[in-house]
């Protein structure tokens, strides 16, 4: 009679060898998670990473933001927040507008924080100074509908000042006879705006918003009659002389064309407000040669 071979019996350790191997694919698996939820930005696991703009820094009330004060971070927006539209992607959308709040550092910036015209933004905790940089200085200047590109100069902004008159009221020369030489000439560009008033056109908020005056009541319509520069002091001689002298105009530069903001000590030529050293009509027509055109 045929008796059944006994069963074989399993190698010893084989057992343990799944075990490992399963510890293994385990760890990994961990690992792949842990890996997610880190690229997610601790949010929702392998949820979207939206790159927004962070404050680098603490941003005070009414501070014209610069490209120093930004940074940007990736998060995982789940929920409402992957709805939200008034986020910014590049620092580039956020410079120059101003903080309508006190914005701490590593916040997240919105457009509801900010605003295009400092003159809407409450002057209640308004910084002790303007926020020049060493060797330039503010320096208010008219203008009006015709002068000024009827009202559409806004802080911020950047524009050329194109001045026009005779050459008689640059040259040296005297008895002059004939008929009289008018010139026009750009002689500034890139000039920053850095306040309005005491006019200022209904400007929106960053965010879209109408914005209100810190009373609560509308903002103030009609042409700007002033614009407030930043410059250096010699510069700041030079346009003091074309006031007196010429007539003045401003063009609005294209945001495509605006320079940054000037640095400390930027100039060369005027590295201090001590360099500046009066101005004549020789000083005028060697720098900008009205006689020779």
């Amino acid at each position: 009679m045929a008796v059944a071979p006994a069963a074989a019996r399993p190698r010893p350790g084989g057992g343990r060898l799944f075990i490992i191997v399963g510890l293994l694919l385990a760890l990994v698996a961990f690992g792949a998670v842990f890996l997610l939820g880190s690229v997610g930005g601790g949010g929702a696991i392998g949820g979207p990473s939206t790159t927004v703009v962070i404050a680098k820094q603490a941003i005070p009330l009414r501070h014209q933001i610069t490209e120093g004060d930004l940074s940007t971070a990736k998060i995982a927006l789940t929920g409402n927040e992957a709805s939200l539209n008034n986020i910014y992607g590049s620092t580039k959308d956020v410079v120059n507008l101003i903080a309508q709040i006190n914005i701490s550092k590593g916040a997240a910036i919105t457009s509801d924080m900010l605003a295009k015209d400092i003159n809407l933004v409450p002057t209640g905790a308004a910084p002790a100074y303007l926020p020049l940089a060493k060797g330039y200085v503010a320096m208010t200047v008219p203008t009006g509908e015709l002068q000024g590109v009827a009202g559409h100069i806004s802080t911020g902004d950047y524009v050329t000042v194109i001045v026009s008159g005779s050459v008689n009221a640059v040259s040296t020369k005297t008895g002059q006879t004939g008929i009289t030489k008018v010139v026009s000439k750009t002689v500034f560009t890139n000039l920053r705006i850095i306040g309005l008033g005491p006019a200022s056109a209904n400007v929106t908020s960053a965010g879209g918003g109408s914005s209100t005056t810190s009373s609560g009541s509308s903002a103030t319509t009609g042409i700007t009659s002033s614009l407030t520069v930043e410059l250096t002091q010699c510069d700041a001689e030079f346009m003091t002389w074309f006031l007196n002298n010429m007539q003045i105009k401003y063009t609005l530069e294209s945001y495509k064309d605006y320079g940054t903001a000037p640095t400390d000590s930027q100039d060369p030529a005027c590295p201090a407000i001590t360099a500046a050293g009066g101005v004549t009509q020789t000083q005028v027509d060697a720098r900008y040669h009205f006689t020779s055109l």
